[in-house]
């Protein structure tokens, strides 16, 4: 059962890359990404106040340099690159690079949290790659017209950065979980608040500030998307993820985030009117192939803790 869970956390999940098309109609990819993460980081703190304000108490002076390490990667560097590419691709072929998150899991987790790599599930991560061939070298619309002779594209470039500077922060985020001192709701909160200061500061150096980089009118509506994506994203999406990987490894999770693109392109389709890649669909089966592989093999190694029914337990 926990695992239809972890698949409905990402189908919501990927909603939000049709959102956030929407808000960079609107504004730059600085300004939106730092009002989304202090908005989130603001609502956040609120909750840690009501729920746990007992783990503030328990925040040591070196942990803000986790949350600053977080900071960067996962919120900041991440997500702006992510932005950035999103301007041009689509919002499902965007989810789609995303994705590639699992490549760089396995490594990372291998090298911080000695997860073993197995021969199955080298297999399992090749055949997620083979699947993701056709969609990273497919172009439509924007990104065909700016960038029809190459390859890989500068977008698709920046969305595969933007997938490895968020692995890496969720690796590091299942270090803090695990080191029991803080909960991923307080990591969460500081991490989210100091990218956005990151973000705002870009913002400054490199948007026209009349008074703000989004026309007056489009204010409104702008607030209305970003919070929209605060609220999916950053305080149910992140803090479920946390929760997750107390149950799961960080390489089996961003495997399921594999069933993101398939929901990302239903989205794309009904919200934007972007028409749905057909390579999207096939290669979605293909590497949820290779999930399973690496899945069955996580079981065996003991990472992965099989869910009994309480009436079996009884």
């Amino acid at each position: 059962m926990s695992i239809i869970f972890v698949a409905g956390l990402f189908a919501l999940w990927s909603s939000v890359f049709s959102l956030a098309k929407g808000a960079l109609d609107l504004t730059s990819p600085s300004f939106a990404l730092a009002v989304r993460m202090l908005m989130g980081g603001l609502i956040l703190f609120g909750i840690v106040l009501f729920k746990d304000r007992g783990a503030l108490k328990k925040i040591r002076a070196k942990d803000f340099i986790i949350f600053s390490i977080l900071a960067v990667f996962s919120v900041y560097l991440s997500n702006i690159l992510e932005y950035w590419g999103l301007n041009t691709l689509s919002s499902s072929k965007a989810c789609f690079i995303y994705s590639l998150s699992p490549f760089f899991t396995a490594l990372l987790s291998y090298i911080h949290l000695k997860e073993k790599m197995t021969s199955r599930k080298w297999i399992g991560l090749l055949v997620g790659f083979a699947g993701m061939i056709p969609v990273l070298i497919a172009k439509q619309g924007a990104e065909e017209s700016l960038f029809s002779s190459s390859l890989f594209t500068l977008p698709t470039l920046a969305l595969i950065g933007a997938a490895l500077f968020s692995v890496y922060g969720w690796v590091i985020l299942r270090v803090v979980v695990k080191d029991n001192n803080t909960t991923p709701l307080v990591a969460n909160t500081f991490s989210m608040f100091i990218g956005g200061l990151l973000a705002l500061g870009h913002s400054f150096l490199t948007d026209t500030w009349s008074p703000l980089p989004v026309a007056t009118k489009s204010l409104p509506s702008l607030l209305q998307i970003v919070l929209i994506i605060t609220v999916i994203s950053n305080v149910i999406c992140y803090n479920l993820y946390g929760h997750f990987l107390k149950k799961f490894t960080a390489t089996f999770l961003s495997f399921m985030g594999l069933l993101s693109p398939f929901f990302a392109a239903v989205y794309g389709y009904f919200m934007l009117g972007e028409p749905i890649l057909p390579e999207i669909l096939w290669s979605s089966l293909l590497v949820t192939g290779g999930m399973f592989l690496v899945y069955a093999e996580e079981l065996k190694q003991g990472y992965l803790i099989r869910q009994v029914p309480k009436s079996i337990q009884d």
